[in-house]
């Protein structure tokens, strides 16, 4: 299945048609040249003169509202992904869920749809700062993709939300609140700071979304998720979505849903096949050289640079500038508007090269990613399928470039175990062989801080397993 749109909703894009409504035409009206018959009239679901089959909905889209329904089809989408079949007719249901499935499998659409239709369904008045449901997410740019994905289904429904979270002004997300709200979408630390003032109360939700479970534990966030989650009235409908399962997420899972249905999603490998990858052995103080001299390929014309730390994406973004390339850096430390402004210049060309951390960049699906390059490889090496996986959208196929000096040798032999197959590798003019060859203490990153279970400024939480 393929996927084009930025709202989470994966299927086989539809050509739009504009339709032409045929003019009325009456017997008395119809012209008659010299005893000449003139053509029949175009059919009323025709276009320009060709007949249109009806396009089939698919029994899970079939299921909801034709409002609903409507939406999806002028997104472009006919047929559900595989999580979307598996967790609609249970939600529907009003089961709760423990999903485990990846970023881009589709999930987003999976939950918003059908919230949609239990809020038709159950329409009353938005009770001032006591809203309906709640979507908790990890960062602000998730959480802006699930307040479009929201906007895009809802279009036309009459279903008030709003998106909260921190780097901006407060005031619009207490004025929001008080008109009464029947979705927030929220990130935890802005959520709690309005709770406590008492701009929201959580004892009417009917819904309660906690999406990417395991990056909210990465963040530091299990605290605040359990503060938002005590504040919750017992009888409710809970989703738990997680891109992996290890002890602290089940554990974490276990206090939010009863007697969930379970959806396992395994992330599609054919999505990787399509990308051309390579890898480049490089010494650590060759990398930027080596970037700028990549970056003067005319070819890539939007591309993602992913790093590991905030500082190091500044660093990079610096070096690009002095290079005379543009590019723009998205991380934690950045206030909301200049992620924002960062992200509109890469939608619109106007930057073509985004420098990001993997937190910041949850929630951002740009369309026509021509490549992808690891400045850093990740230290988890699902992280790098879903790195790479940005610039194979739509059916499309794309390139990933990945740096590897001989700190991160072991990283990526972990890579490889993971996706079986070894990446090939490229000569370039700065090319590393102690980086190609290193094993023991000479392929691992020194340890930082004394240890203390944390390498990369990244924190682990016991053995990680996949879904």
């Amino acid at each position: 299945m393929q996927n084009k749109h930025p709202h989470g909703l994966h299927a086989h894009p539809v050509q739009h048609v504009t339709h032409t409504k045929p003019a009325a035409t009456t017997a008395a009206h119809t012209p008659h040249h010299h005893g000449v018959t003139p053509p029949p009239l175009p059919h009323p679901a025709s276009i320009n003169g060709l007949l249109e089959t009806p396009r089939p909905v698919h029994p899970v889209f079939a299921s909801l509202l034709p409002q609903i329904q409507r939406a999806v089809s002028e997104e472009g989408y006919v047929t559900p992904t595989p999580i979307q079949m598996q967790s609609i007719p249970h939600l529907l249901a009003g089961r709760d869920i423990l999903g485990c499935a990846q970023t881009g499998t589709g999930k987003t659409a999976a939950f918003v749809l059908p919230i949609l239709q239990h809020l038709t369904l159950h329409k009353r008045q938005p009770i001032r700062n006591r809203p309906r449901v709640l979507i908790l997410a990890p960062t602000r740019e998730l959480a802006a993709q699930i307040g479009d994905s929201i906007h895009a289904y809802g279009r036309h429904l009459h279903i008030s939300h709003t998106v909260i979270f921190g780097g901006v002004g407060q005031r619009p997300q207490e004025a929001a609140l008080s008109r009464g709200m029947d979705i927030v979408v929220a990130t935890p630390g802005r959520l709690l700071d309005l709770m406590g003032q008492g701009f929201c109360k959580l004892d009417g939700i009917e819904i309660f979304v906690l999406d990417e479970a395991d990056r909210m534990l990465d963040m530091g966030f299990i605290r605040d998720i359990r503060k938002v989650i005590a504040a919750l009235p017992p009888k409710r409908q809970s989703l738990f979505f997680s891109a992996t399962l290890q002890p602290e997420v089940v554990s974490l899972a276990r206090t939010l849903v009863h007697n969930p249905v379970h959806v396992t999603i395994t992330p599609e490998q054919p999505t990787v096949e399509k990308i051309a990858q390579k890898v480049l052995f490089v010494d650590r103080q060759h990398k930027d050289a080596l970037l700028v001299q990549l970056l003067n390929d005319t070819g890539m014309d939007r591309v993602i640079v992913f790093a590991q730390m905030k500082h190091a994406a500044n660093k990079v973004c610096e070096k690009l500038a002095k290079a005379g390339i543009t590019a723009a850096a998205i991380h934690g430390n950045k206030s909301q508007s200049a992620r924002t402004a960062a992200l509109a210049g890469f939608k619109t060309g106007r930057v073509r090269v985004l420098v990001a951390t993997d937190i910041a960049a949850r929630g951002i699906d740009v369309d026509n990613i021509t490549h992808v390059i690891n400045y850093h490889l990740p230290i988890e090496p699902e992280t790098y399928v879903h790195r790479i996986g940005r610039t194979a959208r739509a059916g499309a196929e794309g390139d990933a470039i990945s740096f590897c000096s001989s700190e991160e040798r072991d990283f990526l032999r972990a890579i490889e175990r993971l996706i079986r197959k070894p990446i090939p590798v490229e000569q370039h003019q700065f090319h590393s062989e102690a980086a190609r060859h290193a094993t023991g203490a000479a392929a691992r990153p020194p340890p930082r801080g004394g240890g203390g279970g944390r390498q990369g400024g990244q924190r682990h939480f016991g053995q990680r397993h996949r879904c």
